[in-house]
């Protein structure tokens, strides 16, 4: 029944149903309810062995390694992705096909390839020397090494990991340099401020609230991609170790169940960090949103107060 109100007839509104919102979550709640029964009751899953090995030392070594590799391979990415994007972006051609090449090679061809050819550098290059290019051994301004002898597994591994990731980070780098307006260079310019000062202090944490999420999915995927440095060989990460725990013991599901928890507690947290690093660099834009809805709402309400108070004779209404 509809009602007056200030002698204005209201609506009785009532809301359109929508039964296949509740049949939907019924039909999904029942089909996670048989997945976790299905889980929690199924002893093949063998979740006290699961418990037994989750603490143990040899599986937390395996986490340790898997966390150096990740931000290891995410700093040396890191550092290439800025230069490359900055070299992207130069003047100078030479330094823009560099970074160009560069992009598209290792992007083009799979990581688990790089990863076989990191193995098989002290193959390849037996030997190196560090010196003055072409000249250093007619003068004896070299100094030699054995390949085998410095370039350890480890090292392979997340400078192969590095190298792939730098590629990717790098586009993301310059979208998100590419975010920031023209006019931040023009006005720093202006006001005659280094280049270098111009990118650290004003361009690059502008561009960091376009940048973070993307490196923060990137990051959670390379502590995934380091169960593919069993290539170099790199045995001490913890999906090798959990597989050959399992193959040993003759229990290779709960040893896999046992590193997947380890991913998962590792993911979580890096979500978390990375839901802290985002709300840091969008503070300015928060409250930008926050005081133009403000404003927005003052607006209308002091247009509705103004109409509330305008004189029903025009003629005396002398409100700008």
């Amino acid at each position: 029944m509809a009602t007056i109100k200030d002698g204005v007839t209201l609506l009785d509104a009532k809301p359109v149903p929508r039964p296949g919102r509740w049949v939907s979550a019924f039909i999904v709640t029942i089909i996670a309810a048989m997945a976790v029964h299905g889980l929690v009751t199924n002893k093949n899953y063998q979740w006290d062995v699961v418990f037994q090995w989750l603490f143990s030392v040899s599986i937390l070594q395996g986490v340790a390694f898997t966390i150096i590799l990740t931000v290891l391979a995410m700093a040396v990415g890191t550092v290439l992705a800025i230069t490359m994007a900055v070299m992207r972006q130069s003047v100078n051609p030479v330094l823009r096909w560099v970074a160009m090449a560069y992009i598209w090679f290792f992007r083009g061809t799979p990581i688990y390839t790089q990863l076989i050819f990191w193995s098989l550098l002290p193959t390849l290059y037996p030997s190196m020397s560090v010196g003055v290019p072409f000249l250093g051994s007619l003068w004896g301004w070299e100094v030699g090494f054995d390949t085998a002898t410095y370039f350890t597994p480890f090292w392979m591994a997340f400078l192969g990991l590095g190298l792939n990731e730098g590629a990717y980070l790098a586009e993301i780098m310059r979208a998100g340099l590419l975010s920031v307006s023209k006019g931040q260079w023009e006005a720093a310019t202006a006001l005659g401020m280094p280049r270098a000062t111009i990118f650290r202090r004003i361009i690059l944490p502008q561009a960091m609230r376009v940048i973070v999420p993307p490196i923060g999915n990137e990051t959670i995927s390379m502590l995934k991609t380091t169960s593919l440095v069993s290539a170099i060989p790199f045995t001490l990460e913890l999906t090798f170790i959990a597989r050959q725990r399992g193959q040993a013991t003759f229990a290779p599901v709960p040893l896999l169940i046992a590193a997947a928890i380890w991913y998962l507690v590792i993911t979580s947290l890096l979500m978390w960090i990375q839901s802290i690093i985002e709300k840091h660099f969008g503070k300015g834009f928060e409250r930008r949103d926050t005081a133009d809805a403000h404003a927005s709402d003052s607006g209308s309400q002091e247009a509705a107060e103004h109409g509330k108070n305008k004189s029903p004779f025009k003629f005396l209404d002398v409100t700008p």
